[in-house]
């Protein structure tokens, strides 16, 4: 036997060594595990630390109340009514439900805002809800605690990637892989996402809301994959990857028809499915990206707080993240990153190179930005975290109240940087004081109600803030873009200028 498979042996046996054995409450059957019950509860409530600090609470009390009393009415129903169940809004525009062991399950208002009724809530509560009572997550740790990765790391990283929130994971990972984790952590297998449908649908049943409203999320949620798709090809960009709570769940006419079968199965008499009720509810709150994070425009992005601005090139994309803002070339192998510069790393230029990029050797050029921002462009080496010499470039620019910003030329590779470089600079140079026409660009959207006009979603999208694909945008939010007809005078949800 070689000796790197006896080793890997000998490390998986010391494991699996220290691991318990627990019936699982779902299916009756002993597992072993490296992590009980209780070691559940205390990794679920360390992840869930973790997670508010990635992702701030939605500021919306009575929607916290109204989403927590559905998810505590299901848990009770659930094969592990006895754990003490957590349900939480948070504030990010990511279309994402995740959970953590020991009853941690979380919703963004970004999925919200997509949902139709109650009853969808509760088929996305109850699918979470079905990961924490199989067990999902802590099988998932005791497999990647064989591979020889931390149980934390599978608890929590494991469950934002899963759930499509990588803009959070990066934190979160520490010096953990991101790519080996997604490859190895984040999915669950095919059987456990159809035993979180199965015992959604059932926990749905017990609850009195129909199963089939399963069925209506998944199919929601992969229209969204349609449009990203559509939008793309109007635009001549390649279909980009999925990027919702479908990310790592089996997807696809085969996984709905699966669903279907599975939700047909319960017969019963189901209360109505709390439509006026859940729009009442998320009336109001904010769609799409907040004030405080800046919002991006087409190919405009405004931060009215930090009174800044910046505009990507002809066919390159915006992507908005929580520690950056990413200029992306149409190739995707190119971008202009763009940070905050922390303020303890210096009041000048000079200071800020010394304590934060720490080169070996460097290039420096004196530049001037839009409306007249000092700027500094860098070239040079330095050591990375290993200790190797690395190539870097990069700008420090100077914006309002002092601030500092670094904006890192990133590529594939060198020829990747070259063929992007006037694009790299195009990006660097937009970078600017707001001015006032934007601020008014700038402000963010909410998510209001109207009975649907006569002239039906055509008429909206001439209204709507949305911009070109406005009315897909609308039908997509109504659960209408696979053909679904609204009768005029429904309640449908638009988007408007707060």
């Amino acid at each position: 036997m070689p000796r790197h498979r006896l080793a890997l042996l000998l490390v998986v046996a010391a494991l699996l060594g220290a691991c318990s054995t627990v019936k699982n409450p779902v299916t009756g059957q002993d597992e072993r595990t490296v992590m009980d019950e209780r070691s559940e509860i205390a990794e679920g409530a360390k992840g869930h630390a973790e997670v508010l600090k990635e992702y701030p609470l939605l500021s919306n009390p009575p929607l916290q109340a109204y989403v927590d009393d559905i998810g505590q009415r299901l848990a009770r129903q659930s094969h592990r009514a006895g754990l003490k169940w957590t349900f939480t809004v948070l504030d990010s525009p990511e279309v994402n439900a995740f959970a953590l062991p020991g009853g941690y399950v979380y919703v963004t208002r970004g999925i919200l805002a997509y949902l139709d009724s109650e009853a969808d809530l509760a088929g996305v509560l109850g699918h979470e809800i079905g990961h924490v009572t199989a067990r999902h997550g802590a099988q998932r740790a005791t497999r990647a605690q064989a591979a020889g990765i931390g149980v934390f790391a599978a608890t929590v990283l494991g469950a934002v990637l899963e759930s499509g929130g990588v803009s959070g994971a990066g934190n979160m990972a520490g010096q953990l892989s991101q790519a080996a984790a997604a490859g190895f952590i984040a999915s669950y297998s095919r059987d456990q996402e159809l035993q979180a449908d199965q015992l959604g649908a059932e926990y749905l049943a017990r609850t009195r809301y129909d199963p089939s409203n399963m069925v209506d999320v998944i199919r929601t949620l992969r229209d969204q994959d349609l449009f990203r798709a559509d939008v793309a090809k109007a635009e001549g960009r390649p279909a980009p990857q999925q990027a919702n709570w479908l990310s790592s769940h089996p997807s696809g006419e085969q996984r709905l028809a699966e669903i279907a079968r599975r939700a047909a199965a319960y017969k019963g008499s189901y209360d109505d499915d709390g439509r006026a009720r859940y729009l009442k509810a998320i009336e109001a709150i904010p769609f799409g990206e907040s004030r405080e994070q800046g919002v991006t425009r087409g190919r405009h992005f405004f931060h009215e707080p930090l009174g800044v601005a910046l505009t990507a090139p002809a066919q390159w994309s915006i992507q908005n993240d929580t520690e950056a803002i990413t200029l992306v070339n149409a190739a995707g192998d190119a971008a202009l990153v763009v940070r905050l510069v922390p303020s303890q790393a210096g009041a000048t230029h000079d200071e800020i190179v010394r304590n934060l990029i720490k080169p070996e050797q460097v290039r420096s050029e004196r530049r001037t930005l839009g409306g007249g921002l000092s700027a500094t462009h860098l070239t040079g080496s330095r050591r990375n975290a290993q200790g190797q010499a690395q190539g870097f470039e990069l700008t420090l620019a100077t914006g309002p109240g002092n601030r500092h910003y670094l904006m890192s030329y990133a590529a594939k590779d060198a020829a990747a940087l070259e063929r992007s470089r006037a694009g790299l600079r195009e990006a660097e140079a937009s970078f600017r004081l707001i001015g006032e026409a934007e601020r008014a660009a700038a402000r963010s959207w909410e998510i209001r109600l109207v009975p649907l006009p006569a002239g039906g979603f055509d008429e909206l999208a001439r209204r709507s803030p949305l911009g070109p694909h406005a009315r897909a945008q609308l039908l997509l939010l109504n659960g209408s873009y696979s053909g679904q007809a609204v009768t005029p005078g429904r309640l449908v949800k638009v988007v408007q200028v707060r």
